[in-house]
């Protein structure tokens, strides 16, 4: 069996032809990496589980911002695809090299067609890995597609919400104290307006580098919200919802989404105005908005087990709750790599203390290296 990596679809996407051995797919699969962009996305299409992070428009995204390289993988058999993974390519002198699927993705398990086998998916993956000089791949989601000994190197809270009853029954389903903050938005005078333009891309950027100042994280750079505008907002994938008092910005989120799969992806707020309760009405306007699209299921992303204050926020909007579990294969050591600890917690206290100009140069030199 062979795999053939990357026909371009992208300029940044690897050209080269990486053979693999009979032994790397024993349970007789064969591994590639040669479709072309609407090739991909329309083979995802047709899986319902597919959604925005497994698309190339969310590729081109990260190759744009970061310089990753995107690698379409399709395992097939003798009759038909298996499986379809994406995974991005992550070069850095820093964190080494590895495939990730996908990069700064909350979930994004492989999309499955028909059985791999136990070991099927793992064992082509750690042979292509091996040729690229990958110290290990990750999958963010997928535990029914690997074998009973994978153990999760890192595990969240997710949250979805399921958008198919309507916009009456989505109401009276949250929280008694969320009906309320959301009526006291409403009758503040807020206005809330639903855009992808670049404007709305900026003043969603000057809240969200203060939110992460508060929350002790840097921000991602700007660009990679301009390519989320010009790549994912554009090709209508997405929108921002803004609500304003008077003229001014006060709380604005970003929601994606593809098939029927809405997300939560991103939300900034002024706190000197938290008592109008500006984010709740963003919330709600967004989900009226991905109702009105034909979306089913909206996803708020993932939260850190420790974070109750988040998590209650979540729950509080009627979601039902589940685990998010990451996958790190080793593939020197053809193992899987264990859980670690919590984060430590003082690198917090540093970001919160820096101006907000150092805060953004500090995020554009670290993200590339990160995912």
């Amino acid at each position: 069996m062979t795999a053939t990596a990357i026909r371009n679809c992208d300029s940044r996407v690897d050209h080269g032809i990486e053979h693999i051995s009979a032994s790397a797919v024993k349970s007789g699969l064969s591994i590639e990496a040669n479709l072309c962009e609407t090739e991909w996305d329309e083979a995802i299409r047709s899986h319902s589980e597919a959604t925005v992070f497994h698309t190339t428009a969310w590729a081109r995204v990260l190759a744009k911002t970061y310089g990753h390289r995107f690698i379409p993988f399709r395992l097939s058999n003798d009759r038909s695809t298996v499986a379809l993974i994406p995974m991005m390519g992550i070069s850095s002198a820093f964190t080494g090299r590895r495939g990730i699927g996908m990069p700064f993705s909350d979930f994004c398990e492989p999309l499955v067609f028909a059985d791999p086998g136990a070991s099927g998916l793992v064992n082509a993956l750690a042979e292509f890995g091996l040729k690229k000089g990958w110290r290990y791949f990750e999958l963010r989601g997928g535990r029914a597609e690997l074998p009973a000994t994978a153990v999760p190197a890192e595990q969240y809270y997710g949250h979805r919400l399921d958008l198919t009853g309507g916009i009456e029954q989505l109401f009276s389903a949250l929280a008694s104290p969320v009906r309320r903050a959301i009526r006291k938005a409403q009758t503040s005078g807020l206005s809330v307006e639903v855009k992808n333009t670049a404007q709305a891309v900026k003043e969603f950027y000057r809240l969200h580098i203060r939110t992460r100042k508060r929350h002790g994280a840097p921000p991602q750079p700007f660009s990679f919200f301009n390519h989320i505008q010009k790549e994912i907002l554009d090709r209508n994938l997405g929108f921002i919802v803004t609500a304003r008092r008077g003229t001014n910005a006060i709380a604005s989120a970003v929601f994606l989404s593809f098939g029927r799969f809405g997300l939560f992806k991103f939300g900034a707020s002024d706190p000197r105005h938290q008592e109008l309760r500006a984010n709740n009405l963003v919330m709600w306007q967004g989900i009226q908005e991905l109702v009105q699209r034909g979306i089913e299921t909206l996803h708020f992303g993932r939260t850190d087990f420790n974070n109750d204050g988040l998590r209650r926020f979540k729950l509080a909007w009627g979601t039902k709750e589940e685990t998010i579990e990451y996958f790190k294969f080793d593939v020197a050591s053809n193992g899987w790599m264990a859980q670690r600890g919590p984060s430590p917690m003082v690198y917090r206290k540093v970001f919160r203390s820096l101006p907000l100009a150092a805060n953004r140069v500090v995020g554009a030199w670290i993200y590339p290296h990160l995912d």
